[in-house]
Parts: C-alpha cells; sequence; structure tokens
C-alpha cells in the first residue's frame, strides 16, 4: 500500500518544485535537491505529511466533525469538486469570502437565501415577479451558488481547514488561525510551511498531484466516518466546535517552531513512524 501511495505521487509529479530563484528558504527541510534550475522535494517528507494529514483528518471526523477544503485555483477547482463532492464534504472553489469562518453566521444567512431563491425558482420559475426583479433574482441566486454552493450544507465551524496553495488562500488561513482551527495544506516550494499546522510539501501546480492528495484525504474521511459509525459516536452539540484547538499547537510561538514538530503535535507523536515506516 505504502508503495503504491510513494508510485503514485511520483508519476504525478509531486516531487517537482518550482524554481530555485523562487523558493522560500523556510522549505529548506522538504528539499531534496536541485534540478535544472528546479527545486525537487524529498518525497519522503511528502508521505510523511500526507501521512500525518491522513490520521488527524480521520481522527476530526470519528469525533464528529466536518472537513473544509479549499481550491480556487484553475488547477484544483474540478479536483476538488469531484473527490471532495463524492467524499460529502464541505469545498470552495470559486471566491473564498471574506468572513466565512470569522463571520459564519452571516454566511448562514446568505445560505438561507438562497435556499429562499430556489424556492422560489421551483415553485413558479419566478414568473409573478416583473421582469426586471425576475432578472436581479436570478443573478443573486447564481452569485450566491457560485460561491457557496459547497459549503451550503456546513452546519457549524469545521474541525480543519484544508488548501491547494498556501499563497493562493491567505485568507481563509488567517481566518483559521484567528478561530484557532488547525489547518493543513498542498505546499509548494515557493509557500510559506509556518502558515499551517500540517504542510505537506509538493507540487500544488500539477492537478494529477492535486488530485492524488485529495484522494488520499477523502479516504481519511472515509475511514473516519467509519470510526464514527463502529464507535457509535455522534457529532458534538453546538456550532462552534469546529473552532476548538485544544488539538492544535500553540499559536502564539508559531514562528519559532519547526513544521515537523507542530504537525506531530497535531496528529499525534506516533505518526512520524508511521510515516518513515510508509518510506
Amino acid at each position: 500500500m505504502a508503495n503504491t501511495l510513494v508510485q503514485d505521487l511520483i508519476e504525478a509529479g509531486i516531487h517537482f518544485g518550482q524554481r530555485a530563484s523562487g523558493w522560500n528558504p523556510k522549505m529548506g527541510p522538504y528539499i531534496y535537491g536541485k534540478r535544472n534550475g528546479i527545486h525537487i522535494i524529498d518525497i519522503k517528507e511528502t508521505v510523511k505529511g500526507l501521512l500525518l494529514a491522513k490520521k488527524f483528518i480521520a481522527k476530526s471526523v470519528a469525533s464528529g466533525k466536518d472537513i473544509v477544503f479549499v481550491g480556487t485555483k484553475r488547477q484544483a477547482k474540478s479536483v476538488l469538486e469531484q473527490r471532495v463532492g463524492d467524499a460529502k464534504m464541505h469545498y470552495v472553489t470559486e471566491r473564498w469570502l471574506g468572513g466565512t469562518l470569522t463571520n459564519f453566521r452571516t454566511i448562514r444567512l446568505r445560505l438561507k437565501r438562497l435556499e429562499e431563491l430556489e424556492a422560489i425558482q421551483n415553485s413558479d420559475n419566478f414568473a409573478s415577479y416583473s421582469k426586471k426583479m425576475e432578472s436581479q433574482l436570478k443573478r443573486e441566486l447564481a452569485k450566491i451558488k457560485r460561491n457557496l454552493d459547497g459549503i451550503r450544507k456546513m452546519e457549524k465551524l469545521p474541525g480543519a481547514l484544508v488548501v491547494i496553495d498556501v499563497k493562493h488562500e491567505i485568507t481563509a488561513l488567517k481566518e483559521a488561525r484567528k478561530l484557532g482551527i488547525p489547518t493543513i495544506a498542498l505546499v509548494d516550494t515557493d509557500g510559506d510551511p509556518e502558515l499551517v499546522d500540517l504542510p505537506i510539501p509538493g507540487n500544488d501546480d500539477s492537478m494529477k498531484s492535486i488530485d492524488v492528495v485529495m484522494r488520499e484525504l477523502c479516504l481519511a474521511i472515509a475511514d473516519g466516518r467509519s470510526a464514527r459509525q463502529m464507535s457509535g459516536e455522534t457529532a458534538p452539540a453546538g456550532g462552534n466546535e469546529g473552532g476548538d484547538a485544544s488539538n492544535a499547537p500553540g499559536r502564539g510561538d508559531r514562528r519559532s517552531r519547526r513544521p515537523q514538530t507542530r504537525a506531530g503535535e497535531l496528529a499525534g507523536h506516533d505518526a512520524p513512524a508511521e510515516g518513515a515506516a510508509a518510506q
């Protein structure tokens, strides 16, 4: 299983980083070398990060928490919509609206408005309204659905946030950090791994590499659901437990701590050994 995963990752080109001239020095521990001016990512570190992320996601889902995936760049959109949609989890692929997490009540109101507009559309397709009002309502419906359709069933703050490309999704990461929501990200050699709790070093521009990572994380969601059903646990009550960072590393001294140290604390101290075994 581990060998198959490594082979899939290599075939997807996940080890090909960005040009060495544009690298982020903080990614140094995850870089194997340089070839033709391109940084090569250490596949062992990729596997380790992926296994840590899978373990944490499975644990979070098993405890009744939800996961939100964010990938608004072109290469990530279709992958997230298919993989995460099939896993029946939440995703954002169009545009991250400021306040999606920090102003969650307002987002829920917009989703309620979406339901109202869809009800009108299904009843008489806006035939009872004037042409001008019909046009306005249809535009409003399309806009809300485009931006929020992937999280319309999210009733509470998530237990974790997964992003593709930390530079592209910095607003979402900042909101999650403010609320203490643990974060996971596919981080290329030009990204900052300290912006997330569980970095998965890898090519974030390749649709194939994104697909392999999403496939594995969605399998972890399925494992978490199975564990929840077997244990008979139900989702925790209340709308804010997703923001509980009791398992997350401390935020105050984030910049002074190495990425793998934070990752080990988040996913469990035995996880690095599991990652090493898979190498």
